[in-house]
């Protein structure tokens, strides 16, 4: 069993996520770290967030954007992402047992684990796109 090297940034850092229901970027988790007086260097950032990745103490999510996204929950889960203001959301509801097979069928691999990502419209701007 690998050890935990949690150093001062690393802990700041999963800090920030743990306590973040937003999926933040890179760059978001380097606002909230000067937002809380903390001046970690852009490198430090990126290279804890990559350890706590690798340890699996947080996730890397690529949802088709450009930044990956970072999540504290490491349960088996899902994402909505909004299409028009870039929002992620949770979504747990389990896939369905007969999409695995589907897929497990048509791969012959054995399935262990899956990530859906939905797309669509958040209610935010829903809302707005009525009341324009």
């Amino acid at each position: 069993m690998t050890k935990l090297n949690l150093t001062t940034q690393r802990k700041a850092i999963y800090d920030i996520l743990q306590h973040s229901d937003d999926h933040p970027t890179a760059a978001e988790v380097i606002e909230r770290l000067r937002d809380k007086g903390h001046n970690f260097a852009y490198g430090t950032v990126y290279n804890s967030l990559r350890y706590l990745s690798d340890m699996g103490l947080i996730r890397e999510l690529k949802l088709g954007e450009a930044a990956s996204r970072y999540d504290a929950r490491t349960d088996d889960h899902h994402h909505i992402l909004c299409k028009r203001c870039g929002r992620v959301d949770e979504v747990l509801a389990q896939t369905p047992a007969a999409w695995v097979q589907a897929v497990e069928q048509e791969t012959a691999y054995l399935v262990d684990h899956s990530h859906v990502v939905f797309e669509g419209v958040c209610p935010t701007c829903r809302k707005s796109t009525i009341h324009s």
